[in-house]
């Protein structure tokens, strides 16, 4: 059986370039599922991997995307049924495992999460890898002692997919928001999602050479990196946390060692992709309780088809020119309420006493899975 995708191949003088080919089903890796993908989405290292990024995929001809929400339609463990709605974040999807700029994916089971009923393919893939960077940062922060009463924080590139999905989630927990964005027509949408104030790039670029600067947020999710990052430590308040979850500007900073030591500010980092599965759940429980923004979802999502991938938004979410969550229908149909539920709770509940150990322990614990 054959299936669109959006392949990636490489040409003798380096050049890479995008194709929609038909694919075979037996030209997917081994894995425990085949999934009909109904939904993914768009993420930075998705485009990345589409332009030949060899620290995000060594081998071309490749299939990017990095997450994708669907149905199951073959399967060898009992878990998961035909006809049950799954959804994959990260792992190794879309890196070096053919991903979900495709109509099928084949994964391991141990890499699948049940769909919510509460929540379409669409929704899931609009929350996605964004949703959970921007879960993770917060759980991080909260575990390091942040609360909405030592002061705003501020979230850089907030326009983008974890920047939009944080300043929802954190005005959600209970938090003051500082939206930072260099789009002059963004106010209204970053007001909608929750943010108290915008302000423009120059409000997080001190340029002053001081190795300290007058405290103005208790904490911050950034998504540039640079200068940007420099200026939100140096102007954190006592004790806050600034979380790093992106390099828009570039792979560099640089930070002089006062924050740290003066103000005892917390630089803390995210590597959504590779999150053990009990803290997934844990996550994900929340997103779907008390830091549930579905009534946002609308608004950040964009939904596009695999061909206008190839066009236009690969180059634009490098660029920074892409708003909220660029979603990718593959299928027209989707979500069939007939389709077969596994249930998110007791799947939890499998994992209650594991994701309570994560809960109580350091956030910085290794987690050992079995």
């Amino acid at each position: 059986m054959s299936f669109k995708a959006l392949l990636i191949t490489e040409s003798e003088d380096g050049k890479f370039n995008r194709h929609i080919v038909r694919r075979e089903i037996s030209d997917l890796p081994v894995g425990d599922l085949l999934i009909r993908v109904h939904y993914s989405a768009l993420n930075f290292k998705d485009g990345l991997s589409a332009t030949g990024h060899k620290g995000i995929t060594r081998m071309f001809p490749h299939t990017p995307g990095i997450e994708a929400a669907g149905v199951v339609e073959e399967s060898t463990n009992p878990k998961y049924p035909p006809g049950c709605e799954v959804f994959v974040t990260g792992y190794d999807l879309g890196m070096n495992t053919s991903g979900a700029f495709a109509e099928y994916i084949r994964v391991p089971s141990e890499w699948v999460i049940p769909k919510p009923t509460v929540l379409s393919c669409k929704d899931c893939m609009t929350i996605g890898t964004a949703g959970l960077t921007a879960a993770y940062a917060l759980h991080k922060m909260e575990g390091m002692g942040q609360s909405p009463d030592m002061g705003p924080i501020v979230v850089t590139g907030s326009t983008g997919g974890v920047g939009s999905l944080s300043v929802a989630i954190l005005a959600k927990a209970g938090y003051e928001v500082i939206a930072v964005t260099g789009k002059k027509d963004a106010t209204d949408y970053l007001k909608f999602l929750g943010a108290s104030r915008v302000e423009s790039r120059d409000f997080v670029d001190d340029k002053s050479g001081r190795p300290l600067a007058r405290s103005m947020w208790a904490g911050a999710i950034d998504t540039v990196s640079g200068n940007t990052l420099t200026t939100l430590l140096k102007r954190c308040k006592r004790d806050g946390c600034v979380v790093a979850t992106g390099l828009l500007s570039g792979n560099r900073f640089e930070a002089p060692i006062y924050p740290f030591i003066l103000n005892g500010v917390n630089l803390l980092g995210i590597g959504a992709g590779q999150t053990p599965m009990p803290l997934r759940i844990q996550l994900w429980n929340k997103l779907i309780n008390e830091w549930n923004v579905c009534d946002k979802l609308p608004a950040i999502a964009h939904e596009v088809e695999l061909g206008d991938l190839k066009e236009k938004y690969i180059d634009a979410i490098l660029s920074g020119q892409t708003k909220g969550r660029v979603v990718v229908r593959l299928k027209e149909d989707c979500c069939n309420h007939k389709a077969k539920q596994v249930s998110l709770n007791s799947y939890y509940k499998e994992h209650a006493s594991r994701s309570e150990e994560i809960r109580k322990a350091p956030v910085f614990s290794k987690i050992a899975m079995p």
